[in-house]
Parts: structure tokens; sequence; C-alpha cells
């Protein structure tokens, strides 16, 4: 099991993006959270296999059909928190 903590920037506010991060986690079995940030960012907390985050990370660089994505920075997080789903804040 392994947790990451993405910031997506771009045009990544008020297109979707957060639903479609949401689609896309549930769809790669994926748990945590994603939420829009007080600068324009888009914040994600991402727990799974190494290989399914690992698609996820691949997905945030295009991200929703209108999102214009510029930037993607991930981190490990090493918490110990187990998420249970995957929510949009």
């Amino acid at each position: 099991m392994k947790t990451v903590h993405a910031r997506i920037k771009g045009r990544v506010q008020g297109v979707f993006f957060r639903d479609y991060t949401r689609r896309k986690a549930e769809k790669l079995s994926l748990k945590g959270w994603v939420r829009n940030e007080p600068d324009g960012t888009v914040g994600a907390v991402f727990q799974g296999s190494e290989s399914d985050i690992e698609k996820m990370i691949e997905w945030l660089d295009e991200g929703s059909p209108q999102a214009n994505v510029t930037g993607v920075q991930v981190q490990e997080c090493y918490d110990g928190h187990r998420y249970k789903d995957f929510q949009v804040h």
C-alpha cells in the first residue's frame, strides 16, 4: 500500500477536474481525497497499489477534458492513515 500527495497546477478549477479525478480514482480502486486549494491548484491524496497510483499520475497530466494541466507535483506520504473511500472536498 502506497500513499502519495499530488498538487496539480493549471486551469484545473471550474472544469470538473475533481469529479473526473474521483471517477478515475474509483476505477483504479484508489482511496483518498481531492480538493480545490485557495491558490487555484487542486490537491489530492491517493492510496493504493504502486501500479494504480502510477496510472493515476499519468492521467493527472491530462486531467478532465476542459482542463489545461501545466504541472503535477507528487510526493510520497507516510502518515499511516488508511482511507476507506475516495472523497471530493
